[in-house]
């Protein structure tokens, strides 16, 4: 036929089209579920924020997505589970691991639980590795406990099946959280992990999973803050020589005598609470990485009012979607020890008191309350808990559409129930146009 390019005959455009056509529709879906998140032209923020400077990277999203989360956030608690066992009840609220212990006393003293599943945006899974760990449960038991539990809410439930888990989120503190989860290797991919352990070089996803901040709570002492003229130490750390970083800050530091560096904790034979007070009298606490990537040390420098320096690779800070850490803290990679000293000293004065000033400012977000208060840490969990929501799950008319993990590492669009919207499936899934394609967020999008 004339005008035919040769070749053409060989190859039929009907597989360009529907990939194109399914490019279009990756493209339309992501700009929709991106631009929701934004806030409304006309919303004003309900919460008075320096713009400049602010510690927020946003502060009128921040405020106009908070006010909105108080206003309509719901989750639903499956009721399964004894609670004199491993499940709903926190085992304690104090230690290095209270955090868990407080999200499972404040998700039930607070406005966002709902005993209408209907009505709930996501669904919380009430199995605490912390309980278990209590009460000496061993790490392959812990495996089969926590599968057992969760594949018995996926029968029992209908929740789960709607979304593959997405709209599913579970809370671990305790560094044997995440090995508890081992079983649910599609739980780990689909569903919200809030973990203190958020190390995105091993399964950690941060557009997905959500970083729980370490506090060691009680605090021994009060808030420090405001008091610049008493900070003459340079910087500090007293810790436990647990990880290489740690062996290498020591090994080139503690001789040092601007640097503050010791051993393991400070010993109480040398006076009461001198390791705290410690804090109060330094510039810049240094926060390397233990065991895992984070440190409940990075809590006590923001309420002690020192502040925290953060030496740990691969480390998604706590509520990093909406502060800025840049702004109270700094943030350094672990090859940096060794130039450490000269880094904390080339910090001007004025850049100092910015930092500090800003510290205060978040102290609130780092602390826990029973019951909770607005602007706490539970509340900035449930912030980021709502921010996964707005990417989970978005309403647009007459459209359908999901994306959905599968065990072999395939992500499938499903457009709608339509043969065309199955079409699309096929193909993505044959041709693997989503190994050329960007998609950050895990988009759950579903027709009312």
């Amino acid at each position: 036929m004339a005008g035919r390019l040769p070749g053409a005959a060989a190859s039929s455009p009907l597989p360009r089209a529907l990939l194109l056509l399914a490019a279009l529709a990756l493209f339309s879906i992501s700009f929709l579920s991106l631009r929701s998140l934004r806030p409304a032209a006309k919303s004003r923020p309900l919460l008075r924020l320096q713009s400049s400077s602010s510690v927020y990277h946003s502060p009128e999203a921040f405020a106009a997505g908070y006010a909105e989360m108080e206003r309509s956030f719901k989750v639903y608690i499956y009721p399964d589970g004894d609670p004199k066992t491993f499940y709903q009840t926190p085992r304690k609220l104090t230690g290095k691991y209270a955090s868990e212990g407080y999200f499972f006393q404040n998700i039930r003293e607070s406005r966002f639980r709902t005993d209408d599943p209907n009505q709930a945006h996501l669904f919380f899974v009430p199995i605490s590795p912390h309980k278990m760990r209590g009460k000496g449960t061993t790490y392959e038991n812990m495996t089969v406990i926590v599968k057992d539990y969760v594949e018995g809410l996926i029968n029992k439930y209908p929740y789960w099946n709607r979304t593959l888990g997405a709209d599913h989120f579970f809370v671990t503190c305790h560094d044997v959280g995440v090995r508890a989860f081992e079983g649910l290797p599609f739980m780990v991919k689909n569903s919200i992990r809030v973990v203190c352990s958020p190390s995105y070089n091993v399964d950690f996803i941060p557009h997905k999973d959500i970083a729980l901040p370490q506090v060691l709570q009680p605090f021994a002492l009060p808030e420090g803050g405001n008091d610049i003229e008493n900070r003459t130490i340079l910087g500090f750390w007293a810790g436990h020589r647990n990880s290489k970083i740690r062996v290498i800050l020591a090994r080139v530091w503690e001789n040092d005598t601007e640097i503050a560096i010791s051993n393991n904790r400070i010993s109480r034979a040398i006076g009461e609470l001198v390791y705290q007070k410690q804090f109060y009298r330094t510039k810049f606490c240094i926060c390397p990485g233990g065991s895992q990537v984070n440190s409940a040390r990075i809590s006590d420098s923001i309420h002690y009012g020192c502040v925290p320096v953060i030496l740990s690779d691969y480390y998604d800070l706590p509520f990093n979607d909406a502060l800025d850490w840049r702004k109270f803290a700094v943030v350094l990679r672990e090859r940096d020890v060794y130039q450490l000293k000269n880094i904390l000293k080339s910090i001007s004065q004025e850049e100092f008191v910015s930092l500090h000033k800003s510290l205060v400012q978040v102290q609130k977000h780092f602390v826990w309350h029973s019951p909770p208060v607005s602007y706490d840490a539970f509340h900035m969990v449930m912030y980021e808990l709502w921010l996964r929501h707005n990417v989970i799950k978005k309403t647009l008319p007459s459209l359908t559409a999901c994306w959905y993990y599968l065990e072999n590492g395939l992500l499938v669009l499903l457009l709608s129930e339509s043969p065309a919207g199955w079409i699309l499936n096929i193909m993505f899934a044959m041709h693997g146009a989503m190994e050329s394609m960007s998609m950050k967020e895990l988009a759950i999008v579903q027709h009312i």
